[in-house]
């Protein structure tokens, strides 16, 4: 596209999530300071509202355009074609020339749908992540292959995940190769704690306040669980391993944040509830979340951004899925996936815990994701492909 300097490229960033609005607040700031050439709107879906709207606060991002979707008891049907119709009006009315899209959510893939049909070019951020297994994670693996589908300009995270997208036929000029933003997201989220003696006291007030031991010298996991695909039996087996390792290492302490879902909350705090050693708190906001992780010894999980974030701290991350749409973390040495089984879990954890080496190997490992500097990449090749005769 041949465009003078003194016409805006019209971008809108569109996401509804919680981990969409920290993997692209910074990229947000940074078209910010780009007005000579970009004009800039923010729209969110609010398919999560109240999870969103901390971190809209807290990344100090004010919507032009919020549709406030999210109902009680959504389905993903339903949601779908709520995005895509709602989309739609708002395309008429502001014609951007490019569409911000994150990840695989269910915005992701809807608003992408809803550009195609409109007629205007697509950029998916974090590009070219995959299973290659529909069910795992469900709905994600399906929302990021259609919107890699749909997308015209790729922003993949890593080399890996442009050979991906290279081996399903995307053109090489057409992927930008950048690092993940949720390490953007995460070292400025860290400085501004640090810097700011307001925002430091009320985190660790607040820390100290929920968990009852010195959490800034006693060692502690950090484990978080909430994938659909650990529901039910899975869950349960993950919890029998953490019972388990209470039990095995009471000098460690177990904090968990516990989802609100009742799919999850249910089972956790019936098998976990009135052990000494494990800590069940209520769901943490990011901030508060990354300064935690920043003092853990090692965290447990099946997130997936999590598995990007942690090993930047120099956390080693025991992943409890079955497969990783991030495989760069397991050749890199910085994951180990041990599944949902709980034997697995048990003889994972117990590893770090009694080899010192091994842990070292996985503390020291380089993280794959990135320097900090994604959403600059992000910015600077699109200002190469709309400006480039200028």
């Amino acid at each position: 596209m041949k465009v003078k300097l003194n016409k805006k490229i019209k971008i809108m960033v569109v996401f509804g999530t919680r981990p969409e609005a920290i993997k692209m607040a910074p990229l947000v700031h940074k078209l910010k300071l780009e007005k000579n050439f970009f004009d800039l709107k923010v729209c969110v879906t609010a398919q999560h509202r109240q999870m969103l709207d901390q971190m809209l606060n807290f990344f100090e991002i004010v919507p032009d355009i919020d549709l406030n979707l999210m109902k009680p008891e959504q389905d993903l049907s339903s949601l779908t074609s709520l995005v895509i119709d709602s989309m739609k009006n708002v395309l008429i009315k502001n014609k951007p020339d490019l569409i911000l899209v994150h990840g695989d959510t269910t915005t992701t893939m809807s608003s992408a749908m809803a550009g195609f049909y409109a007629g205007i070019a697509i950029g998916h951020v974090e590009a070219g992540l995959r299973t290659y297994n529909l069910s795992s994670p469900f709905p994600e693996e399906f929302n990021r292959q259609v919107t890699s589908k749909i997308a015209k300009w790729h922003f993949a995270p890593t080399l890996f995940s442009k050979n991906v997208l290279l081996k399903e036929g995307i053109h090489d000029d057409h992927i930008c190769v950048t690092g993940n933003t949720v390490i953007d997201s995460l070292n400025s989220t860290l400085n501004k704690i640090n810097i700011d003696r307001i925002q430091l006291a009320k985190v660790t007030n607040f820390l100290n306040s929920v968990l009852d031991f010195n959490w800034q010298n006693d060692p502690f996991i950090l484990i978080t669980g909430h994938r659909r695909e650990n529901f039910g039996e899975n869950l349960f087996q993950i919890c029998k391993a953490i019972r388990k390792l209470a039990s095995l290492y009471p000098k460690f302490y177990f904090v968990y944040p516990v989802h609100l879902n009742s799919n999850i909350s249910r089972p956790v705090y019936k098998i976990l509830k009135n052990i000494n050693n494990v800590l069940l708190i209520d769901p943490l906001d990011y901030q508060t979340f990354s300064y935690l992780m920043k003092y853990s010894y090692l965290v447990l999980t099946d997130s997936g951004g999590i598995q990007e974030e942690a090993p930047s701290l120099g956390k080693p991350v025991l992943v409890m899925r079955e497969f990783t749409e991030r495989p760069e973390g397991v050749k890199a040495g910085t994951i180990k996936l041990v599944g949902s089984n709980q034997k697995k879990i048990i003889e994972g954890v117990s590893n770090l815990l009694n080899n010192k080496k091994e842990y070292q190997k996985m503390s020291k490992s380089i993280n794959p994701y990135g320097d900090g500097f994604a959403s600059e990449r992000i910015v600077n090749f699109l200002k190469s492909i709309f400006f480039k005769n200028n």
